[in-house]
């Protein structure tokens, strides 16, 4: 008996389906690594994260920076995923023609996604270069901040984050990306 083989896509073929309207609208999905991915359906909770990251982070990221609610970023040949909030350089037309291939910081809101956003996007996100990624963790009402993207072999894909840790309401984060600035965390809380 031969092994099961999956089809793995490449980014211009999954782009190519989207503009085919192969997906139908309002189906949420997103390649990593190559394979197609079903996003879960967003809560109130989630939804009013998003919203809440999105306009604490352009109070931040005013000036050469554009802050990405649930866009595509086209992180590698068979990767574009839709992170929850991206900042990226440049500004809104600057991807006029083609999604962003980088980010100065990548947020995820994890509620029944939590163990996903660390491992898979976490390890995704390291391998791209992205130098910070936060997951606003919904059930232990924290923010998660990774940095220092590394080769780590036993990370899904073979990358992960060096330097890991969690603030709680109260506290306040400094993004690498305009170190003159602070983000409250209990900002970024439903």
């Amino acid at each position: 008996m031969s092994p099961v083989l999956l089809r793995r896509w490449a980014r211009d073929e999954y782009e190519r389906m989207v503009e085919a309207g192969v997906f139908p609208p309002g189906d949420r999905v997103e390649l990593i690594d190559g394979e197609i991915v079903a996003m879960t359906p967003q809560g109130s909770g989630h939804a009013t994260a998003v919203g809440l990251i999105e306009e604490a982070l352009r109070a931040v990221f005013q000036v050469g920076y554009h802050v990405r609610g649930q866009r595509p970023l086209a992180l590698d040949p068979t990767s574009e995923p839709e992170p929850d909030v991206a900042v990226v350089p440049g500004g809104l037309r600057d991807y006029r023609d083609a999604h962003p291939t980088a980010a100065a910081l990548v947020v995820e809101v994890a509620d029944t996604t939590l163990a996903y956003d660390r491992d898979h996007k976490g390890s995704l996100y390291a391998r791209a270069g992205i130098p910070e990624y936060w997951i606003v963790n919904l059930l232990d009402h924290t923010v998660e901040v990774s940095r220092d993207p590394a080769p780590v072999p036993e990370a899904r894909y073979g990358w992960g984050y060096r330097t890991v840790r969690a603030y709680r309401p109260g506290d306040t984060i400094v993004p690498d990306a305009a170190p003159h600035r602070q983000v409250a965390v209990g900002d970024l809380l439903p």
